[in-house]
């Protein structure tokens, strides 16, 4: 049996590559994300009450690594890479049927030029993401106490992260046009989205990852995440 899923929209997101994308919703609170509705679902009705959460569950397509495909295990990161897990025991992004949830704060419900729009924060999601769905998050019903997890048990430790004199004259120069953006670098990069293997045979290498249109280059030195300069591309 075929099912036959149409996204209802997508997301705009800060970020542009894979790679610095926390790998759990919630961990960058000052990434924002824009749901843009397509024309087919471009009516205010869909989006009444919806106020009335603090949260909301997203579900999407993992559109960049569908054509990928899958296999029956996986090496999650918080692993190390180097464990195999079985892929419905884990959140890898290549899975059958490429559908991802996320958990996020509502923002706002914005209408302009006739294009209707929902804010979020906490995003975890690449940009221009498809949204096949959007489900109100029930604290009584989702917030299961007696929940564990042997794998993940607490958030990742967060690392310090200083930035460099160039790059806090470039954040201050872009500050107009990207607000609170020294705070969204600050958080994805004490997150260390180095590769697991990177973190141990490649001290000091320096790295870019793209938040909107900026390249963002840093390094780690003695475990503190130092951002070296924030570009225009």
């Amino acid at each position: 049996m075929n099912i036959a899923i149409q996204p209802i929209g997508k997301i705009r997101t800060p970020y542009q590559e894979k790679f610095a994308i926390p790998r759990q919703p919630g961990l960058v609170k000052s990434a924002i994300g824009v749901i843009e509705f397509e024309k087919e679902f471009n009516d205010p009705n869909y989006l009444r009450g919806i106020e009335k959460f603090s949260h909301l569950w997203l579900l999407f397509h993992f559109h960049k690594t569908a054509e990928q495909g899958f296999k029956p295990l996986v090496r999650p990161p918080r692993l190390g890479g180097n464990q195999k897990q079985g892929v419905f025991a884990s959140r890898s992004t290549f899975r059958p049927n490429s559908i991802g949830m996320s958990v996020v704060k509502f923002a706002s419900v914005d209408w302009h030029n006739n294009q209707l729009c929902l804010r979020v924060s906490g995003v975890d999601l690449l940009d221009e993401t498809p949204i096949v769905d959007i489900k109100p998050y029930v604290p009584y019903a989702d917030n299961l106490i007696e929940a564990s997890s042997e794998l993940a048990q607490t958030a990742p430790e967060l690392m310090q992260v200083e930035f460099s004199n160039d790059a806090l004259n470039q954040l201050s120069k872009l500050n107009s046009h990207y607000p609170s953006l020294k705070t969204l670098v600050k958080e994805v990069l004490a997150q260390d989205p180095r590769p697991a293997y990177h973190k141990t045979t490649e001290p000091d290498k320096i790295y870019g990852v793209s938040l909107y249109d900026l390249n963002i280059q840093w390094r780690v030195s003695k475990q503190i995440n130092v951002v070296l300069t924030v570009q225009k591309k």
